[in-house]
């Protein structure tokens, strides 16, 4: 069930080369972990820590900014949120690890570009770590595993205000892929989605999320150079 405790949207001030505080928020609603999101980034001030939410949503699929209707194929059973990241429309349940770094990339002297990169990169160290092969596909940000068909299986979608961000990263570890099948995926009709589980025989999901945390705050640390070329 999801967990109905309020998720704390204000923190201390940042030590400076603080890493990111990582909170654990359990399986949580998306309208409620959205809602809290866009509350810490309009409250936080220049001295506001960097965060990093970890989450699992109940099913839902939820449609970017400039979402088009002709992406929802043959929704069953499962609601569609319109919601205010970039993006065509995607899909998040149980299984699948979501993380939303809500960062200021202006403290950091990130762009938009090198922010995408860096999360792409956590997924294919995080993926190496498995053995596989982590692609980037130009003009279609997320990761696709260097498989015939190119299958993804990380979705990134982002909001930038004021110079902070919110939303983030899913990774498919032991979801139910059957959902993307009611969608044109990210908006590309007939693309493959693949998880961690089909590739990764017996796959502790619980070290699998611990890993994709360590990535990204390898990724985030302050002393952490570019290692994408971006």
């Amino acid at each position: 069930m999801p967990t109905s405790s309020p998720i704390p949207t204000s923190s201390p001030p940042s030590e400076d080369g603080a890493e990111p505080r990582v909170r654990d928020l359990g399986r949580r609603e998306y309208e409620t972990v959205w809602a809290a999101m866009r509350a810490f980034t309009a409250e936080r001030t220049a001295g506001t820590p960097d965060e990093l939410w970890l989450v699992e949503h109940p099913p839902v699929f939820t449609q970017g900014r400039n979402g088009r209707p002709e992406h929802l194929l043959n929704i069953t059973g499962i609601p569609v949120v319109e919601t205010d990241r970039g993006g065509q429309v995607t899909y998040h349940g149980p299984g699948q690890a979501v993380a939303y770094p809500l960062l200021d990339l202006r403290r950091r002297g990130w762009g938009v570009r090198h922010y995408v990169a860096a999360l792409e990169q956590a997924v294919i160290d995080l993926l190496a770590g498995y053995g596989l092969a982590g692609v980037r596909k130009e003009g279609a940000p997320g990761v696709y595993l260097d498989r015939p068909g190119l299958p993804k299986v990380a979705a990134i979608g982002l909001r930038v205000r004021g110079g902070c961000t919110y939303h983030g990263v899913s990774l498919n570890l032991t979801n139910d892929l059957e959902p993307f099948t009611m969608i044109n995926p990210c908006g590309y009709a007939g693309m493959a989605v693949t998880r961690l589980a089909d590739h990764v025989p017996g796959l502790d999901a619980g070290a699998a999320r611990g890993a994709f945390t360590s990535a990204l705050l390898h990724q985030f640390h302050p002393s952490q150079e570019s290692v994408h070329g971006r």
